[in-house]
C-alpha cells in the first residue's frame, strides 16, 4: 500500500436516486464502469437489507487505468466508503473479501504496509492480511509514468486470456512454490538485493504469459524498456540501486531504500520517455476521512 498513490471516493446513498451514478475524474465514467461499480455495491446492499441507489464520486492522485492499480485502490476505497454509508461494521477482513469480488488485488488495499493476499478455496478464505507495518521497512516505490493513457486491455480482461500461454502453469508454479515464500522472507529479514532480484524475476515472468497469450498482449513500449535497461547498467556501474517491477501497463515501478531515492528520481528525470514520477513510501490502509 503507497502512501502518495490515492483514490478519495465518495458514496452517498438516496431514495431520490433513480439509478447508480459514477463520477471518476470529474467525469461521468460511462456505462461499462457504471455497471461495475454498480454490481460491487449490490454485494454490500444485500448485506444491509436494502435497494437504495448510489452516488459514487472518485478521483485518483495518479493516472487511472494505466497499470498503476487504480482498480485495487479504487475498489477497496468504494468497498469502505460504502460500508460507511450503509452503517456496515465490518472488520478488515470482512473488508477484503468483498473488495475483491469488484478486482482481486482490491484485496490487499485494505490493510497498510506490506501486504499478502492469500489465495484460500473458498471466499471466506481469500482474504488479505498484513506481513508488516508502513514503518517496517523504508522503502519507495518510484513511479516512471512514461504513458498516462488508458490501457487498451485492461487487468480484467487480460486475466481470462492468461490461461492461454503455454508459460502460465510454469509460472502458477514457481510463483507459489518458490517467488511468494522467498519474497516475503526478504521482506521480514529486509534483504534488499534478494527482494529486487526477485520482484523483477516475477515481473518478467507475467509479462511473458501477457505476450504469449491468445491473443497476444504486449504492455511494455520503449518507455518501458528504456528504464528496465537503464536499471540494470546503473547497478552494474556501481550506481544507484533500484529494481523495477511492472503491473500490466506500460508504467515502470522503481523499488529501492530511501537513501536512494533522490539519486534515481535525477537519473530517471534524464530518460527522454519519462513524463512523470510519484515518489511513494508504505502507506496506511483505506480509512474513512469524513462521514456527514
Amino acid at each position: 500500500t503507497l502512501d502518495a498513490a490515492q483514490t478519495i471516493t465518495t458514496v452517498e446513498f438516496s431514495p431520490e436516486f433513480e439509478r447508480d451514478v459514477l463520477i471518476l475524474n470529474e467525469e461521468d465514467a460511462g456505462e461499462k464502469a457504471t455497471a461495475r461499480a454498480s454490481k460491487h455495491l449490490d454485494h454490500m446492499r444485500q448485506l444491509a437489507g436494502t435497494n437504495l441507489r448510489a452516488k459514487i464520486v472518485s478521483r485518483n492522485t495518479f493516472p487511472t487505468g494505466a497499470g498503476i492499480a487504480s482498480s485495487a485502490s479504487g475498489f477497496a476505497c468504494l468497498t469502505m466508503a460504502a460500508a460507511g454509508a450503509l452503517g456496515l461494521e465490518l472488520d478488515k477482513p470482512a473488508l477484503s473479501r468483498i473488495a475483491r469480488l469488484g478486482s482481486g488485488s482490491a484485496s490487499r488495499s485494505i490493510d497498510g504496509g506490506f501486504v499478502e493476499w492469500a489465495p484460500g478455496s473458498t471466499h471466506e478464505d481469500s482474504v488479505a492480511f498484513e506481513l508488516a507495518p508502513a514503518d517496517h521497512w523504508d522503502l519507495v516505490d518510484i513511479i516512471a509514468i512514461v504513458s498516462q493513457d488508458e490501457k487498451d486491455i485492461g487487468s480484467s480482461a487480460g486475466h481470462p486470456l492468461a490461461h492461454t500461454s503455454p508459460f502460465y502453469k510454469a509460472r502458477l508454479e514457481e510463483v507459489t512454490s518458490h517467488t511468494l515464500p522467498n519474497v516475503r522472507d526478504a521482506i521480514m529479514q529486509k534483504d534488499f538485493h534478494r527482494f529486487g532480484e526477485l520482484i523483477e524475476e516475477e515481473a518478467i515472468s507475467l509479462h511473458v504469459a501477457s505476450m504469449t497469450s491468445r491473443p497476444s498482449i504486449l504492455y511494455w513500449g520503449p518507455g518501458s524498456m528504456a528504464i528496465m535497461h537503464a536499471l540494470r547498467r546503473w547497478r552494474k556501474e556501481g550506481g544507484p540501486h533500484g529494481y523495477y517491477t511492472i503491473d500490466a501497463g506500460p508504467n515502470i515501478h522503481v523499488i529501492a531504500e530511501r537513501s536512494s531515492a533522490d539519486a534515481l528520481v535525477a537519473k530517471l528525470k534524464e530518460i527522454p520517455y519519462v513524463e512523470d514520477l510519484l515518489v511513494c513510501g508504505p502507506g496506511a490502509g483505506a480509512e474513512i476521512i469524513a462521514n456527514e
